[in-house]
């Protein structure tokens, strides 16, 4: 498939309920290989950053499988709706590529086209988003209207599967978060402290700032809904066919932020007795790091949404986590957050915070290790693994940080040894 440079490489394509449409299925059963690698986007513009990511990512596999006799790997892109706002960095950029990007103060017609496209019948609210972050008026009304309008683009279409599995999905973070139903005013500033100095004066103009970030957040949690579908409705029963007709085929999950949600939701909605995946690597995932625990810290009597499901994984699945993606250690409990809770707003709550920033937690018996000790002794056979992948998940620049620096041979060779494929290239 041209644009990644892999081969041999498919894509499967899913809508916002996780439909396939039918052809993925064909084009993955008809592969020739031992070892299939499924990697699952996160925040991204359009098909084509999809593409240069999996290039970027896969680009090291051949050179490591090369000693490596009958071991053959082959290559699948998910592609799914979702968006990434200009100002955030590629994966693995240098940060001169999207500097322009990331100057002004309002929404840019990039921007606004991309959440029009996301959102269909919101292109009035878009319109009106846009108003208030160039003009940025003082009152409260304003922020307030600007709140009212945000949240209006995170509602879940009616009547669709993404409705249905809205409602049925077990709490992961507990709701209403904050980014939904704080007074948006207060959530601003605090999202602008979050962001650092630009406007000292501490005027409106730095709360507008925090507003931009607000639209950034109600975005991003409208995208970890649908990752959520995706995962569970199209690519969970996809990987079943799959298994049935092509059972000799090992499967390896990877994700990269939303993306390693959607491929952890695969295995809600994986059929019973499919057992063809054989390892699960969540880059930067962005959601709970209690996902895999059957009773939580702060409630015993409560499991995350992935409550064991480690164990439909015939092999490990590995969470690797950075201290210095901003994105998820800071911005991610600030939205997550109960509205009201002022005790997240220093990030110190535990609650509140994402796998990709200190891995998995709350389930029994996960090793936590860095990356040198996963690649120089490999990892355990099954269950939950936390890899610090800090060494190298360590450039990026506000407000993101590091979450999109992902594009590295370590990472690589993590997912090689966490699904043992070609053992002796990797030196297992």
């Amino acid at each position: 498939m041209a644009g990644t440079g892999m081969r041999p490489y498919r894509e499967i394509c899913f809508d916002a309920d996780g439909d396939p449409g039918g052809g993925p299925y064909d084009l993955l059963a008809d592969l020739d290989v031992t070892d299939l690698l499924v990697f699952a986007h996160g925040w991204n513009n359009s098909p084509a950053t999809a593409r240069r990511l999996y290039s970027a990512f896969f680009a090291p596999f051949p050179k490591l499988l090369a000693g490596a006799p009958g071991t053959r790997v082959g290559y699948a892109g998910v592609l799914w709706p979702s968006m990434r706002f200009p100002d955030e960095p590629f994966p693995g950029a240098e940060r001169a590529e999207d500097a322009s990007a990331r100057t002004g103060r309002g929404l840019d017609k990039t921007t606004r086209d991309l959440l029009s496209c996301l959102f269909p019948g919101h292109g009035a609210t878009v319109d009106r988003l846009a108003w208030l972050l160039d003009e940025q008026p003082g009152s409260r009304a304003a922020f307030a209207e600007f709140g009212m309008l945000a949240r209006q683009l995170t509602a879940v279409p009616p009547g669709g599967l993404e409705a249905a599995f809205a409602e049925d999905l077990p709490r992961d973070e507990q709701s209403p978060p904050a980014v939904l139903y704080e007074d948006t005013l207060t959530l601003c500033g605090r999202l602008a402290a979050a962001l650092g100095p630009e406007a000292p004066d501490g005027g409106p103009g730095t709360a507008w700032r925090g507003a931009r970030e607000l639209l950034r957040q109600t975005t991003y949690y409208a995208m970890k809904r649908r990752a959520g579908t995706v995962g569970e409705l199209g690519l969970g029963p996809l990987l079943g066919r799959l298994s049935r007709s092509a059972p000799h085929v090992r499967v390896h999950l990877v994700g990269h932020s939303h993306g390693a949600r959607l491929v952890a939701f695969a295995l809600r909605g994986l059929p019973e007795g499919a057992r063809n995946v054989k390892s699960v690597t969540l880059l930067q995932a962005a959601f709970s790091h209690y996902a895999f625990a059957t009773g939580l810290p702060h409630a015993p009597h409560r499991c995350g949404a992935l409550g064991a499901l480690q164990h439909r994984v015939e092999g490990p699945v590995v969470a690797c986590h950075s201290r210095h993606d901003t994105a998820l250690g800071v911005f991610y409990p600030l939205a997550s957050s109960l509205a009201g809770d002022t005790a997240a707003a220093d990030g110190t709550d535990q609650r509140w915070w994402a796998m990709g920033h200190d891995g998995i937690r709350a389930v029994a018996d996960t090793p936590r290790l860095t990356l040198e000790e996963a690649l120089r002794s490999g990892m355990p056979a099954a269950g939950c693994v936390n890899v610090d992948a800090s060494a190298v998940v360590r450039h990026g620049w506000p407000p993101t940080g590091a979450h999109g620096d992902i594009c590295h041979a370590e990472l690589a060779r993590v997912v090689l040894t966490a699904g043992r494929i070609g053992e002796a290239a990797t030196g297992s």
